[in-house]
């Protein structure tokens, strides 16, 4: 992982403080936090990313606030990526159990019934609204967000990451054609033991997705890719979501079973980046 040349350290901070940073790297920084400063950054900074984003619907967010948020954001914690000199440039926000029950269930339940997943949710983090800078999607940045989530789960113990990774349904070709050809890969490749149901039955126009012609090789988007490459499993068919144009499909993380050769690479890099918290 590229982050590993920098100097590094993890700094603690008072249980009750509103910021915590979890990783250092050079001039990267991964920090939680619920200071509502720091969210309304990480709303516009979701608002700026998906609105530009080649494929996303463009009623994304609230044009007058330049802000996108719903109701989750208040229950989550929100796990940040700062640049020294750029200031914000990735975000993604956390759903750890006793929170989704405050919230009254994951953001997944609003788009599937994900009933099978019960026996897991006690152990479970939720994680959505992932996004980076388009400037700063080089391997730092990145691999330094996911070894915070990695160490954020093991921290807190749980096993599992889940979170609904989009498709924009307007990538090249026809509308829903690289969704039928990615949900045809993880399907045959990377089936979960678990269903999750969308509530209302996927179509794309008015067309099922098995009558729209996939792609030769459709593009994994990179969190997709990213999530796969861990070893995670996707747990059936996508949903529409109409407001973000994607398809949704349920992606679990066992970081137990996951890939251990990607993930133990991920916890050595931790553990580089951590030598004040072992001090």
């Amino acid at each position: 992982m590229t982050v590993t040349t920098y100097p590094a350290g993890i700094r603690s901070v008072p249980a009750g403080a509103r910021v915590r940073p979890i990783l250092i790297a050079g001039p990267l920084s991964v920090e939680l936090t619920d200071d509502p400063a720091d969210i309304a950054a990480v709303q516009h900074l979701r608002y700026q990313v998906f609105a530009a984003e080649p494929g996303f619907s463009d009623a994304i967010g609230e044009p007058t606030t330049q802000r996108d948020a719903d109701r989750y954001d208040e229950y989550c914690e929100h796990l940040v990526v700062r640049h020294l000199d750029h200031g914000l440039v990735g975000c993604a926000r956390l759903l750890p159990p006793d929170r989704a029950t405050a919230a009254g269930g994951w953001y997944t339940d609003t788009e599937f019934d994900a009933g099978e997943l019960d026996e897991i949710r006690s152990a479970t983090v939720e994680m959505g609204r992932v996004c980076v800078a388009p400037d700063h999607r080089q391997g730092s940045t990145t691999a330094l967000m996911w070894a915070a989530l990695l160490h954020y789960l093991e921290a807190s113990d749980h096993r599992y990451l889940i979170g609904c990774v989009s498709v924009p349904l307007g990538l090249s070709g026809a509308r829903g054609s690289v969704l039928r050809g990615v949900r045809d890969v993880v399907m045959d490749r990377h089936r979960a033991p678990w269903q999750a149901y969308p509530h209302v039955r996927p179509l794309v126009d008015g067309r099922l997705l098995d009558h729209i012609g996939p792609p030769a090789n459709p593009p994994i988007p990179p969190l997709m890719r990213a999530y796969l490459r861990m070893g995670a499993q996707v747990c059936g068919e996508p949903a529409i979501d109409p407001v973000f144009d994607v398809g949704d499909f349920v992606t679990v993380l066992d970081r137990l079973a996951g890939n251990s050769r990607y993930l133990d690479r991920m916890r050595a890099a931790v553990g580089r980046l951590a030598p004040v918290a072992r001090a």
